[in-house]
């Protein structure tokens, strides 16, 4: 199984995916892409580990997540992954101008190979103003490719805004 949630900023997405997983009764395997680069990011890190049940596995992951995924996947597990957009942002801004577009493939391909049950959250960014800057446009752009690529794989796709999910898609 395969989900997709989806949300804005503080939309509820991650606790979402998190209670989730809780209530899977498996075991949980959280990968998240964030990099702590500055004192902002560390804090908004530190709060997501406050809020994880300390006995579930956490590896981090900026780059290789579909290499991660394999790395990981067991049958009778949940894999919570978060947050994509972060990921993507990583990919956008290294060096390797090829790196996005082999590691979004790489990804895409992986998530059919997998015996764990998936969720994936990610930052829904195009419902705004279009952003100002070629880089910023390229990763609403990109943002926008994945999920659409991501809905057509997911069984279950869901929206959140203020805290109350949405579903889009559920296919059981």
């Amino acid at each position: 199984m395969l989900q997709l949630i989806l949300g804005g900023a503080r939309s509820g997405k991650s606790r979402l995916a998190e209670q989730i997983a809780k209530d899977s009764g498996l075991s949980v395997v959280y990968i998240a892409t964030a990099q702590a680069l500055d004192d902002e990011m560390q804090q908004r890190i530190e709060h997501h580990r406050q809020q994880r049940p300390e006995h579930w596995q956490v590896c981090e992951e900026p780059i290789y997540l579909a290499d991660r995924l394999l790395q990981c996947d067991q049958p009778n597990q949940l894999i919570l992954v978060d947050c994509l957009t972060l990921w993507l942002t990583n990919l956008l801004l290294a060096e390797d101008t090829t790196l996005q577009q082999q590691q979004t493939e790489k990804f895409l391909a992986v998530l059919a190979q997998l015996q764990a049950q998936i969720i994936l959250v990610s930052n829904e960014t195009g419902l705004g103003v279009v952003p100002m800057g070629e880089i910023s446009r390229r990763f609403v752009d990109e943002a926008g490719r994945l999920h659409q690529a991501l809905g057509q794989l997911a069984h279950k796709v869901t929206f959140c805004v203020a805290g109350f999910p949405m579903i889009l898609k559920d296919e059981k």
